[in-house]
This record gives C-alpha cells, structure tokens and sequence, in this order.
C-alpha cells in the first residue's frame, strides 16, 4: 500500500508520466545538498533537486528514511517545499534543534524507467548558544588579603565549545586555564575555566566578571560576583578626652577609642591594668571606623592604673594598642579617734587621731572646744592605692570642768583642698550625793498576793548612779528599769507579797563609775496561807476491800489555818492535831482521815485543803488512790454488734483493771482466737477486736477473758453479720404439662431475711400474666396457673433484704405439649424430576416437648429404610425437631406419591402428608399487604407460595391514572418477602400487584390477583418538583438534532439485519426439525448425565435443580425471553456496545423500574403460557440457565417488540461476577455456550 501511495497523483500528471514512461530517461540530481551550519531555532533548508524523476523522492537522516509524502509525517518541523512539478524537494527544517544535527541524503527510488540515485552526503550542523555561565567560588566566605584564591566558572551545553574571559573592574585577566568537559547530551560540551587571584585589600567590594562566547552568540553572555575581602585595621586607634594625668577621685571620666579602617571594622576593647573592663563599640560604615566610649568613675583603686584600649579584626595578626597611665589625688577614707575618753576628776588622757591613705599626705590638728591642743606627735607610713596614712598622738590632763566639752582631730589634704574631721565628747566622773525610799510602813500587815510598790531615789554624780535593790542581802534582778528625773535617778521595785517577805529586809544602793556607793532600807509584815501541803499513807499498796488511814500536815502559815478532807463531792471528817512553830515566822497543823476502799476509789483524788479565816482563802493538795482489783466489764458494755458482710467488725471490750496489765482470751465457738499471724483478726486499743472482710462464718457468740495479778473475769459478745441474698433455684428446668399448674421456687440465702423481698420477672419476649407470687422464710414462690405455651422460657428471681446487690436467679420453665407439625404450603409438596438422575430431600418440621420422635408412610405403607433408595435423618434444635427422608434416584413412577410423616411424644401426636412432585412454576404469593408508606415510596410484604422445586423470586408490577402501561420492580435479594418501591410521586394513587417467578415460570398475582391500591403521602418540603412530561419535553428540546438524525440511521440499519437474521433463521430451523432434532435430544441427555448432579438448593423443601422440562414448558419460556436456553454469554449487538454479559448469581442491582412490553398489531407473536410474562429481565441469568437443552427445535427468535428508545432506557448495565457464585446461586450445570450455536440461532439480548 505505501509503494501505490507513493503513485498517487493527479490526472493532470498523467500525460507527463506516460511521457517519461516511454522514453525510459535516467533519473538524475539537478541540485544536490551541502553542508550547512545553523543556529539553533533558525530555519535550515538543504536542496535537493531531481531531473526527470521517476522514482520515489525520500529523504534519508542519519540512515533513517523520513517518508515519502512531502509534509513527512511523525516530523513535524520537518516538511518537503518546491515545486514537485520541477523535481524541487528541498528539505525544510523549522527551528532547528540539537537533534537535528545529523548527516542527510536526498534519494530517488527505482523506477520502471529508472536506476535509484543518492544524493551527496550533506551535515547540517547546529550552533548551540551556552547555557549562562556560572561561578564555581565560595564567596559566602570572605577573602583576606595577601591570600591567593583560584576562581572557577563553567559555561554548560555549547555547541561549539564556549571561550571563557575573567575580567577585574573591566580589567582582563590574565593565566586562565580552560577544560572541556561532556555536556548532558551528545554533540554539546561543557567549558570550565581556572584562574588564580591573589587577593588585595583594595578589591573589597570590586566586580569579578565571566565572559561565555561561541559562534552562536551574536555578543558574549556574562556573570558576576562581587568580591568581598578582609584586610586589618592599617594603624593603632587613639584615646580622646584623656588631657591631664591627674585626675581627683569621684570625677567621671569619660574616654573615647577610635579606629580607622579595616575590614571588617575592628572590635574594640578596654583594658585595665591587663583587665578587660569594657567590650562594647559602635560601627561607622559610612567612615569606616570603630569607636568605643568608657565611662569611669575614678576610685583611689585607679591611682596609677594603666588604660589600654586594643583593637583587632578577623585577620588582624595581633592587636592594635593605645595605653595612658593615670595619677588619682584622694582623701583619707576615714580620720579615726583612739583612747578613752572618759576619766575621774584629775587623770591624765592618752590620745591617737589616725588618718587612712591619702594622695598626697594630710597635716593633723587637735581641738578641745575652741582650744588648740598643741602636746603632739605625729608618723607617716605608706598607705593603699600608692598614698600614705598618718598618725598623731596627743596627752591631756582632765578636771571637772572638762566635762562634756568636744574633743577635735582634723585632717587637711593640700592636693584636694578638703579636710575631714572627727569629735568626741570628753566624760569627767564624780560620785552621787543622796539616796531615799518611799515604802509601807513596818506596822501595817498585808495580806500575801498584794501588789507593793518599793521606790529608791538618788541624786548628784556624774554619772548619775546606778541603783540596785536587794533582799536579805541578796540582789533583786526583778526591780523596774532606773528612771531619770530633773534632780536624779529613781528605781522602783514591784513586789507581788509572799510568805517569804514576812520581816524580810529590803535595802537600795546607789553607785556609779566614781566607785563610791551609799545606801538606804526597811521592812515589811505579811499574812499568808500554808506555803505547803502533804498527805501520807500507812499502807503501800492499796486493794479493794481494806481501811486506808491518811495524814496531812499543813506548812507554815500566818496567822494559822483550819484543815478539811473531801473525795470528789463527798466531804469527810478528819482527827486534827494541835499545831507547831514554822519558818517565815507561821505556824503548822495536821490531821488524819480513814477510808474503806472499792474499785470505784481507783484512781480518785482524795483532797486535803488548809483554810485561813482571816486570808478567807486556803491552800489544798490531793492523794491519788491507787487501788488494786481484778478486772471489771463495765455496764456499757456492748452485748451485740451488728455488721455488713465483708466490711470490717468492731467487737468492743470495755474493761478495767488494775493492774491495767490484763490478759484477754477471744473465744469463738470454744475456740481461741490467735492474735498474732491471723490476716484478718486485729486488736485496736488492746482490747477491741476488729475482723476485717467479715463473712458469715464469723457469727456467733465470742467469749472473752481477762485476768490480772488480783483475778479473772468473762464475757460474753453476739456478732450479727448481715450480708446481701444468694438466691438459687430449688428446681431447673421446671417441666409442667399444658394447663397445669407450674411452682417456680427459689431459696435465699441472706440475713436478715425480710418480708416481701422476693420479685419474679419474665424474660422472654412479649407479655405474659406473671401468675401469684408468696414468700415462705428465705424461699421465693411464683405460682402460675393454667399453664400455656406462651408461658414457656427463663424467669428471673430476685432476692432484696435491704444490703447490695440483689441477688437473681433464672428458672427455666418448660411447657410440654405434642408435637406440632409446620403445614404451610411449603411444607405440603416437594418437587424433583422424575428421570432416576436426582435427589429429592422430603422434609419434616415438628415442634413439641417432650421429645418427638418420627415415623414415615408412602402412599399409607410404613417406609423401609433398609432400602439403600431411601434414608432418614433427625436433627433436634431445641424444641424443633427435623426428619428429613432422601430419596436417591426419584423414579416419576415410584417415587411420585404421598409421603406421611408423624411426630410423637409422650403426650401424643400430629401427622402431615407430603406430596413429591414433578417440577413447576411457583404458586402465588398470599396476604400481599402494605407496611409502610412515604411521599416517594412504599413498602409492601407478602407470603410467599410453593416455589414449584425452583429457587423462586419475586416481580412487583404497579400503575397509576397516568401511566400508559404497568411498571414492573424485579425484588432485591430475589428471597426477600419485603421490598421498598421507590422513585414515586408524592400524593399518587397506585395499584401494586406481586407475583413469583422460577425457571418453569411465573405464577399469577398474589390473592387472586388482587391490586393493592396505595396513595402516597404529601412532600415534607414545598419544594416544586417537575413532572415526567416535563422532563421529557426538557430532554427532547435539549436533545441535538444531529444525533437523532444519526441515531435513527443506525437504529434502521440494525431493524433490517435483525429482520434478515430472523428470516434466515425461521428457514434453518425448519430444515433442522426435519432432520436430525430428535438425535439432539438424546446427545443433550447423555451429556447431562455425564456432568453429574450439582448441589440441591432447599426452600423450606430441598430439591434437584437439574429436572428435565417438557417442551411445551421450554418453548413458552424461551417465547416470552427473547433468549437462547443455554446461553451462557450473552452478546449485544447494538451498534454502540459490545460487551459481554454473564449471568450473575449473589449480587443482583436493583434495575430501576421497566414499563410493559407495548404490542404492535403489525408483528406476529406466538402463543404464550397462561402463567408466563412476555417481559423478563435479562440479568437474571437464572430464569435460562435452570432449563436444559430442549431436544426439539428451537422456536424462531422473536424480535424485541419494545420501541427503540425502550430498548436502550431499561437494559440494564453488565456486571461482572465469578462463575463459581452464579453456578451456586442458579444451582445447575454451564449450559451449552451460544457461541457454539449457528449465528442465525443465537438469541437476542433483551
């Protein structure tokens, strides 16, 4: 084909071809192709042009033949211009590329006149401009002056190489190395050029230029960098505002450090003496310098101190240094007095006056009031911070009139001007003049406790004196502080009287540094109580039972005291002796007391008091009864203690003894409790008992036993624990016959045990009447009468005296009643072929308690199920129990037939007769009924019919006033007896109507084929929706005229083969039932019992899916789907698609609804079944694929009557299962594949 392409040409040619034919000239070139160089992106054009050509003109790249046609295809830069009729094929190449450098050849073919001819080699070669160049420098790091550096730059993918220039400031540099390198394609090279730059501090901030040049440029390309250099600071800085070199302490000093240059600018600090004492500085860029201003407050410590300031950069070799040493003049820091300066009348004062460093030294001088004192020595030594300090010594003799007068030492600094000082006060001493009191008189008594106020009072001295008081000779540290008044000082003594300040002399002395002391005194009488108190006993240990004898005796007292005895509120009489003499100048009584002691004495207080008539006030003291006895429980003692279980038991024990040494035995259930080792048992207080997680078992009586060294006693303790109920059942399963009464009983275990703590609660579903519920102790009854089924399942007992959690338990109730047997249609039929290849599986369902035991008749004779055709078994769930009898090979013969099954217990029996049949199509589904309904949707249920043997479905068909046909809804799961119909409109009336489909067929509709008449309900919203004409109208006005043009087209095209194809198949048919059906037939039997029996599926019944149909069953079926039986891939042959479509088997989308078929009186349709529908939806590969090849002929395929626009709105899309779910879900063998039939025989897809 590409050799008679080449030869197409116009008829105006074709003299001029026969011309050259004829005369058979050579071919030869007229121009030929040579070498150019071009830029890239320009136009290249290489010539080429042909005498007398005869052959084929190509152009060949690099070997490669770019084609014949001139605007060469697959290049689409690349095109042949000229005028063909002159030979011209010059070859045009637009913006030229790298790949376009390569060799080319023009050729000419070979011809039936002509020999090929080959042009010149011509190489189109292409410039190609570098990339821009680019530096290979770190600059991100400064240079430093004086330092070599080699600097790269790279110009990438030249063609031909680039030349490479470096330039300083506009300056060419000289000694660059170049290197060519491979670039990222072939033909395009990469220069890299070195050059070596030795650094200079005047390059700083200068440009460094690469200049890239190739013959591909019309100017170099060029890149930049700015160099940056570090060099050092060129001098030393310098200090401004340092003018003199001495300076006074205290003055601020402010200097400045300059410096000049450098990059970077230098870093400045201050040093001093070798310290840094300053790091901060300021830049000027605009300069270019450094400065660092230093402020100091100058201290005598900077006397001689050197100032350094250093500066320094990043490249600097060492630092740069100005230093300036400074001289500080400064004052003693302090003028210090040293002696004493206080002396009697007539001594002689020894004296210092010291002055600290100082720059230069000071001149001292000593005053004494406006007195120059002149009696001096003065020293001089070295001091601190380079000054000297100075001393002088001055001696002076003292009088009184000295006294106060201020001593003066000043210091002068000839350097500063300034002169420090110090004053002290001189203190002369002299002794005091006169001393007195103002006290009681001696001859008035008073009474112990009053408050007396002792005041001594002194004049003269200097100082004045100091006064002390004593007693007895004995210093008072309890005196006042001394006071001062205009003439003296004065000292009071606050005294609180006690028996000791009976007579007692106080005296006061008055004394100061003038050590001459005098002095002055008095005394004082004072009544008072005993001062002491004191009981005895004649016997050292005291117990119960005996007489104790008591002495007290009474201390000294003023006047004398009247004893007295009581215990707690009782007062007792005692035997006084007379009294005696004592000390403070009293006198002292005593009395004796006898008393019978009990164990209530123990630890009581005997009080003996001694009262003064006088005083109306006494003083008392006590003896504490010690008394011995065994131990005693005491009346409040505890004899029951009630607990919660598992908390923890106080068990208190109150008991006293003394000794309190006791010894306590627990006892329970005459056993001894262990104190120590036991987890649970704890002794709080010695003798409480505390039982933590107390259980039951820790009730009972505890008996306790204490002893001491005087005895022993015991006690008896009731522990109560309480806990919460334990409840079990005293029977279950509880069995009871219906009707009878049924005793449902549980048995508490609790404490307490209380009324009305027993509740009964159902568990089943649903309600129940509870019966009568009564309490007998700790056991729960429920009562229920005229026991029905309904009252069969678990109750739940709970048990609640008051302490959680409540306790339940649950009784199961049973029900026996006789068998009864499921007798829905379901279970009244089985259905299987009868050619002796199947199993059939009759089934028998009974519910009764006790246990059901079956037996099986056939036709009225009890079954042998020794016969290896049949066999039973029994599988028991609960109160259900199945038998289930298979019958193997199903013989039409003697198989089909009565099957009776009867379910026995002991109370009696039920009996059900089951009909195996042949296969059919399903009964009709009963109660069709509506559940529930929406603006848009409704929701129906129904009862399903016998499923005819057949896994059955189940097809909803629904009109309304409107509608021009029924809508039919295929139910998803196709098992489902509810099923939601959606898509509606809001407040319509529709009619709905269900019916059952299998493989046989389809029954009528549900309860007689009544209609379910429905409206839904309003909208929610207000929203406005448009109706179907609506939408139609929309979709045709927004349909483009064109495509309906093309689509009736091909919609006519298709009805013409289709109506061909049926013709010729009607013909092959007819000649095929003459011939050779019936030797089909008999292939078709022998296969399927090759392949074998596939998996029954069982609807309430089991059955053999793979039974033979008759024919008229088969035709009716085949009439009403438009399909091919053994279809296993469907095709569609429509003009736009084709797929394939697989019978699906688990998954079946819900299809949206179809309308009925609309019959054409112009097309003739053959019979149909009275329970078939002439529409069947095509992804139900089941309704096909349960029906074996048929051995007649295949009726004539019957064109889909539906209109076109129906055909393509409700076929629905393909989807893809695997084979394995859709041979489980239609449970037959693959039929034979429509691919193996003839064309005209395949069925159409509908």
């Amino acid at each position: 084909m590409d050799f008679l392409s080449a030869w197409i040409v116009s008829p105006s040619a074709l003299p001029f071809l026969c011309l050259i034919w004829g005369t058979q000239a050579q071919q030869a070139f007229r121009a030929e192709p040579r070498n150019l160089t071009v830029r890239m992106g320009a136009t290249a054009v290489l010539r080429c042009e042909v005498l007398r050509a005869s052959g084929t003109v190509q152009w060949v790249k690099d070997g490669l033949l770019l084609g014949p046609q001139r605007s060469l295809p697959g290049f689409p830069r690349y095109s042949m211009i000229g005028n063909p009729k002159r030979g011209q094929y010059h070859l045009q190449i637009e913006k030229v590329q790298l790949e376009d450098d390569a060799i080319y050849e023009c050729q000419a073919g070979q011809s039936e006149s002509s020999k090929a001819v080959v042009s010149n080699m011509a190489w189109v070669n292409v410039l190609i401009p570098p990339s821009s160049p680019y530096f290979e420098v770190d600059m991100a790091t400064p240079w430093v002056a004086g330092k070599e550096y080699t600097v790269t730059c790279v110009a990438p993918e030249a063609k031909p190489k680039a030349e490479i220039t470096f330039y300083k400031d506009g300056v060419k540099l000289t000694g660059a190395e170049s290197f060519i390198m491979s670039g990222s394609k072939d033909k395009l090279q990469n220069t890299r050029a070195e050059v070596t730059v030795t650094a200079l501090s005047s390059d700083n901030r200068r440009q460094l230029a690469c200049h890239a040049n190739n013959p591909a440029l019309f100017r170099p390309l060029e890149t930049t960098l700015t160099m940056a250099v570090y060099f050092p600071p060129p001098q030393p800085p310098v200090i401004v505002g340092l003018e003199r070199e001495e300076v006074k302490a205290g003055r601020v000093l402010v200097l400045e450090c300059v410096s000049h240059g450098g990059n970077p600018l230098a870093t400045l600090q201050w040093t001093k003496n070798g310290e840094v004492v300053y790091r901060t500085w300021e830049e000027d860029v605009v300069v270019q310098k450094s400065s660092s201003i230093l402020t100091l407050m100058i201290t005598p410590a900077d006397n001689q101190a050197e100032l350094c300031c250093e500066s320094v950069n990043l490249v600097s070799p060492s630092p740069l240094s100005v230093s300036r040493k400074i001289t500080v003049l400064f004052e003693p820091a302090e003028v210090i007095l040293l002696g004493s300066f206080t002396a009697i009348a007539g001594q002689e004062l020894n004296l210092s006056c010291f002055a600290t460093s100082s720059n230069p030294p000071v001149q001292i001088r000593w005053w004494l009031g406006y007195k120059e004192l002149s009696t001096t020595v003065v020293t001089m030594e070295e001091g601190d911070n380079g000054g000297m300090t100075t001393m002088s010594n001055m001696t002076h003799q003292v009088s009184r009139e000295d006294e106060g007068l201020e001593l003066t030492c000043e210091a002068f600094n000839k350097g500063t001007h300034f002169s420090k000082t110090q004053t002290t006060k001189l203190s002369v001493y002299y002794p005091p003049q006169k001393v007195w009191l103002d006290a009681p008189s001696q001859d008035v008594p008073l009474n112990a406790g009053t408050k007396v106020r002792l005041t001594c009072f002194s004049t003269g001295g200097n100082p004045t004196g100091t006064l002390t008081w004593f007693k007895n000779g004995k210093p008072v540290t309890s005196a006042l502080r001394q006071t001062s008044f205009e003439r003296g000082v004065a000292r009071e003594l606050v005294l609180v009287l006690t028996a000791s300040d009976n007579m007692a002399t106080y005296r006061c002395d008055a004394r100061n540094e003038a050590k001459k002391t005098i002095s002055a005194h008095t005394k004082l009488m004072v009544h008072f109580t005993a001062i002491n108190m004191k009981i005895t006993a004649k016997q050292e240990e005291l117990r119960r039972g005996q007489m104790l004898t008591l002495e007290c005796q009474a201390g000294s007292s003023n006047p004398k005291a009247n004893i007295s005895w009581s215990l707690g509120p009782l007062r007792l009489q005692g035997v006084e002796q007379p009294p005696e003499k004592a000390q403070y100048g009293g006198v002292s009584v005593r009395s004796s007391l006898s008393l019978n002691l009990s164990s209530q004495h123990h630890n009581q207080k005997v009080i003996c008091q001694a009262y003064s008539p006088v005083l109306t006030e006494g003083t008392n003291t006590f003896f504490k009864l010690n008394v011995l006895y065994p131990p005693e429980f005491s009346h409040q003692q505890p004899t029951q203690v009630q607990v919660l279980e598992d908390d923890m038991a106080t068990i208190p024990l109150l008991v006293s003894a003394n000794p309190e040494e006791v010894s306590c035995i627990w006892l329970h259930r005459k056993e001894e409790l262990v104190k120590e080792g036991h987890p649970r048992y704890h002794w709080s207080g010695e003798y409480t008992l505390e039982i933590e997680n107390v259980t039951r078992k820790d009730a009972g009586v505890y008996t306790v036993k204490c002893s001491n060294s005087e005895g022993i006693s015991q006690t008896s303790i009731m522990l109560d624990v309480q806990y919460a109920p334990g409840v079990k059942a005293e029977k279950d399963p509880v069995f009871v016959n219906m009707g009878e009464t049924a005793d449902l009983i549980c048995v508490a275990d609790a404490n307490p045990i209380i009324s009305d703590m027993f509740s009964w609660k159902w568990l089943g579903e649903g309600e129940v009447e509870m019966g009568e519920e009564t309490q007998d102790d700790e056991s729960g009854l429920l009562t229920i009468h005229d026991v029905t089924r309904a009252h069969a399942g678990l109750y739940q007992c709970t048990a609640n005296n008051g302490i959680a959690p409540p306790a339940s338990v649950d009784v199961q109730l049973v029900v026996q009643f006789i068998p009864e047997l499921q007798k829905g249609a379901q279970w009244r039929r089985v259905a299987s072929r009868g050619d002796g290849t199947t199993t059939a599986e009759v089934v028998c369902q009974a519910e009764g308690i006790p246990r059901v035991d079956f037996s099986w008749e056939k036709n009225g004779v009890r079954m042998d199920f020794a016969n290896p055709r049949y066999e039973e078994r029994t599988v028991r769930e609960g109160s259900f129990h199945t038998s289930t009898v298979q019958v193997v090979n199903v013989s039409a013969a003697q198989d089909y037939a009565v099957f009776s099954c009867t379910a026995r217990n002991s109370l009696g029996e039920d009996k059900l007769d089951i009909q195996l049949v042949s296969t059919s199509h399903p009964d009709p589904p009963s109660s069709f009924r509506q559940v529930g309904v929406t603006h848009d949707s409704v929701t129906l249920e129904w009862i399903p019919g016998f499923n005819g043997g057949l896994r059955q479905r189940f097809r909803i068909r629904y009109c309304w006033d409107q509608s021009v046909s029924y809508l039919y809804m295929d139910v998803f799961p196709p098992s489902a007896t509810m099923f939601t119909v959606t898509g509606l409109q809001p407040v319509t009336t529709y009619n709905f109507s269900v019916n059952a489909l299998n493989a046989m067929g389809e029954s009528d509709y549900a309860d007689n084929n009544a209609v379910l008449t429905i409206t839904t309900k309003e909208r929610p919203d207000l929203e406005v929706i448009p109706t179907d004409d609506d939408s139609v109208s929309q979709s045709k006005r927004g349909f483009p005229a064109y495509l309906t043009i093309v689509l009736t087209v091909v919609f006519g095209v298709l009805l013409v083969l289709n109506s061909l194809g049926c013709f010729f198949g009607q013909r092959w048919k007819k000649r095929q039932s003459r011939t050779g059906g019936r030797g089909g037939t008999v292939l078709g039997e022998k296969k399927n019992e090759e392949k074998g029996s596939s998996q029954s599926t069982m609807s309430n019944n089991k059955y053999e899916s793979r039974e033979k149909i008759n024919t008229a069953a088969q035709r009716t079926l085949l009439i009403e789907s438009g399909s091919e039986t053994d279809s296993n891939v469907y095709e569609s042959y429509a003009a736009e698609s084709s797929h394939y479509y697989y019978p699906t088997g688990e998954y079946m989308p819900p299809l949206s609804p179809h309308t009925e078929e609309i019959r054409r009186p112009d097309i003739t349709h053959l019979p149909v079944d009275s329970h078939s529908h002439l529409y069947e939806d095509v992804r139900d590969g089941g309704l096909y694929q349960d029906i074996l090849a048929s051995s007649l002929p295949s009726p004539p395929s019957l064109f889909d009557h539906r209109l076109p626009y129906q055909r393509s709105s409700s076929r629905p899309p393909a989807y893809f299962q695997g084979t394995k779910r859709a041979e489980d879900f239609v449970d037959v063998r693959q039929p034979q594949r429509d691919s193996d039939l003839p064309f005209e025989m395949r069925g159409e897809l509908v």
